[in-house]
């Protein structure tokens, strides 16, 4: 889940299960966080389930008054005024729920759906709620996306794609190529692409530690799965 400030208004971008794009005109200003699994539901007051594969203006979900606010005081300096606004949020909110992060790092180590349930002592159907209330989907779509970053990562490292989807998971390149276009809205190859001289190329992993990830100036949207250029999101640009 992100929170974006965009030409001073404020949006919540929803964890995303397919590609998403958007358009955006010349000159706008972008400032981004992106919160570790579970932690935005907590700090924005929305389970991820509600805000699944959605842009929603922050006022929707808050009082207006509280949201302009916010938004008025991220005028000058938006990055940094989210990321301190949100660490507070964060505090006095109080810990974040554990089980879906360590779901998440079995998962993402290539572990199976049943194992990782497994190893939480809890039943599939309890991880599958904990998961949909911290990611926005349950722990088959989670690993759809992992597996796919570990894909992505051997891609990158210049591994031939039928190595890549064997090694990753897959059941062969075909299937690979499948769920690229399923997860990411483009070939392998266009998702390998650069980005351009003028993007500004974003991090994120749903396993992945930490709180926030603030990031200033993003020009502009293409991601999927939840927004980031290692997938969840498949993004050239994101917030």
């Amino acid at each position: 889940m992100d929170l974006v400030w965009h030409d001073g208004r404020l949006l919540i971008a929803g964890p995303d299960t397919v590609a998403h794009l958007s358009e955006d005109r010349p000159g706008s200003s972008y400032a981004g966080l992106r919160f570790a699994p579970g932690v935005g539901p907590s700090v924005l007051g929305a389970p991820a389930a509600e805000l699944r594969d959605r842009r929603v203006p922050l006022d929707a979900l808050w009082p207006g008054a509280l949201a302009r606010e916010l938004a008025e005081r991220a005028g000058d300096d938006p990055a940094a005024v989210l990321e301190t606004w949100a660490v507070a949020r964060m505090r006095a909110a109080g810990p974040a729920d554990a089980l879906p992060a360590a779901v998440a790092r079995a998962l993402s180590a290539g572990g199976t759906i049943a194992a990782a349930a497994a190893g939480t002592g809890l039943g599939e159907r309890q991880v599958r709620r904990r998961c949909e209330a911290a990611f926005g989907y349950g722990p088959k779509t989670l690993a759809r996306v992992l597996r796919l970053q570990r894909a992505l990562a051997l891609a990158r490292a210049g591994r031939p794609y039928a190595e890549v989807a064997v090694e990753a998971g897959f059941a062969d390149q075909p299937h690979l190529a499948r769920e690229v276009r399923a997860l990411a809205g483009v070939p392998l190859g266009e998702l390998l692409r650069p980005p351009p001289a003028d993007a500004h190329p974003a991090g994120g992993d749903p396993a992945a530690g930490g709180g926030v990830d603030a990031r200033p100036g993003f020009p502009g949207r293409q991601d999927a799965a939840n927004r980031s250029t290692a997938l969840p999101s498949g993004s050239r640009t994101t917030a």
